[in-house]
């Protein structure tokens, strides 16, 4: 379609002068003139030889992982690399040249499946009184966002941050909307704050999405994560039960997997208390664990950009460092089915494909900004950060895995952990040394809570000679030991 477009078309001021296609029968073939010259073996060779002002990749449906390996072999090559809509993105299914961009960061990273069922996700919000913590937080945005084109009855954006509130609050007031917006200024810790407001507006579900999360931060201050994910999640998940809320998700990460951070940590504790509020609770709690995404507050890609555009050096703490990364759409899209089936006590992680290595996401990125790697822009190792793993996991080596009934969930099975009897005295402990200030005694509660927890000095050094935990294709109730 894009050849028979730039050949019906002069105007577009595009020749094209090859096809490349991995169906070796295509090669020698002429279609619309123009020849197949190899497959991508050969794509080397092939622009070495013809020169080429552009690449275009057309391949609708194109996995990340393909992009990023074509992107990658063509890093000493200052080619622009275009590519056209995914397919999910066409109305009609037809491509012209008009349409063709250049290849962005996104298209390096995994997408959620096109065609999932979103009748659940209707039955799931509309008519309901939605309220989401972290309302105006990458996540929590981006959930508000989604929920309020499901026609929900109301939503109510609960933040701490008062300029992220007003933002996010702004966005919704400039546009036409069928339903209610409350915009209410609070803290998850603070219980009247929490109670005030779910007594005043009701919510038939919450999505908690607020939380400390930036890593090597918490690891210098403990007992505010400990305030704040651990109990400021027990606050409003007993609220939600208290106030006969039907649903409540948590958002969790991967890095609450074998923790070796003060955040993973308390992440794990919130899983836990999730967990056990569950067992007798009329409040249906679900629990989505996943890991980065793109564009988020803080994160990797944003920062590498700025580097890029400052003219380097772009700074990689380690060069096996490894992570998983997805969009924030479709994480959210995710995230949003998963609650629509999700079961009492169920958790769920999200398969984001292959973790990437942090050195190829940089250098693949100064590749898309025009730029040669190491010669144009340097890249620099700087040490792992405090509470730093090379790499995360999704699941525990102690805990099984099954197909959900929606494509890329997964369902995790999860040992039984210490009982709410035993849980309460040390949680009690907790909250006291975070109250006071006593990092030393959180970090050692902590430690006893969560058996896996390993801090960075010592942690570091098990993971870094283990392998990471990846999802066994097509074997139900199980994982696999394997570089994802």
């Amino acid at each position: 379609m894009i050849v028979r477009d730039m050949k019906n078309n002069g105007a577009y001021n595009y020749e094209p002068i090859g096809f490349v296609d991995d169906d070796s029968r295509k090669v020698g073939q002429r279609i619309h003139g123009v020849q197949v010259l190899g497959t991508g073996k050969d794509l080397i060779n092939i622009i070495r030889q013809k020169k080429p002002h552009e690449l275009l990749v057309t391949i609708p449906r194109a996995e990340s992982k393909k992009v990023r390996q074509i992107v990658a072999s063509l890093e000493s090559f200052k080619l622009p690399i275009k590519t056209i809509p995914n397919m999910k993105d066409l109305v009609d299914g037809t491509v012209t040249v008009s349409q063709i961009r250049l290849l962005s960061p996104e298209d390096l990273l995994t997408r959620a499946p096109v065609g999932v069922d979103p009748e659940p996700l209707w039955q799931l919000v509309r008519g309901k009184r939605v309220l989401v913590t972290g309302a105006g937080g990458s996540i929590g945005s981006e959930l508000c966002r989604q929920i309020a084109a499901l026609e929900p009855q109301s939503l109510i954006l609960f933040e701490r941050h008062e300029n992220s509130l007003f933002a996010i609050a702004s966005h919704f007031a400039s546009q036409e909307r069928s339903f209610k917006l409350h915009s209410v200024l609070g803290d998850i810790t603070d219980a009247p704050n929490v109670h005030e407001a779910i007594a005043a507006y009701r919510p038939d579900l919450i999505f908690h999405a607020a939380a400390h999360k930036h890593v090597p931060l918490i690891e210098e201050n403990p007992c505010a994560a400990v305030k704040n994910n651990i109990f400021g999640t027990r606050t409003i998940a007993t609220a939600a039960i208290q106030f006969g809320v039907e649903r409540f998700v948590l958002i969790s990460t991967d890095k609450a997997v074998n923790p070796t951070s003060i955040m993973g940590a308390t992440k794990a504790m919130a899983e836990y208390i999730i967990r056990d509020l569950a067992r007798n609770a009329r409040t249906c709690f679900v629990t989505v664990r996943f890991g980065n995404v793109l564009g988020s507050a803080g994160s990797v890609v944003p920062r590498f950009l700025e580097q890029i555009k400052a003219g380097g050096p772009v700074t990689v703490t380690h060069p096996e460092i490894q992570r998983y990364f997805m969009l924030i759409p479709e994480a959210v899209h995710l995230v949003l089915q998963a609650a629509s089936v999700g079961k009492q006590g169920a958790l769920y992680v999200l398969d984001m494909g292959d973790q990437i290595r942090v050195l190829d996401l940089a250098r693949n990125l100064i590749r898309l900004s025009g730029f040669v790697p190491d010669e144009e822009i340097p890249i620099t190792f700087i040490g792992l950060r405090p509470g730093e793993k090379l790499y995360e996991e999704l699941v525990d080596p102690h805990e099984t895995i099954d197909p959900s009934s929606v494509d890329k969930i997964i369902r995790v099975h999860r040992p039984t952990h210490v009982g709410r009897d035993s849980l309460a005295p040390k949680l009690g402990e907790l909250e006291q040394a975070a109250l006071w200030g006593n990092a030393q005694n959180v970090v050692t509660l902590l430690k006893e809570l969560v058996p896996t927890f390993k801090p960075s000095e010592e942690g570091n050094l098990v993971r870094a000679s283990e392998k990471a935990i990846s999802f066994k294709e097509n074997t139900p109730g199980s994982v696999n030991k394997g570089m994802s």
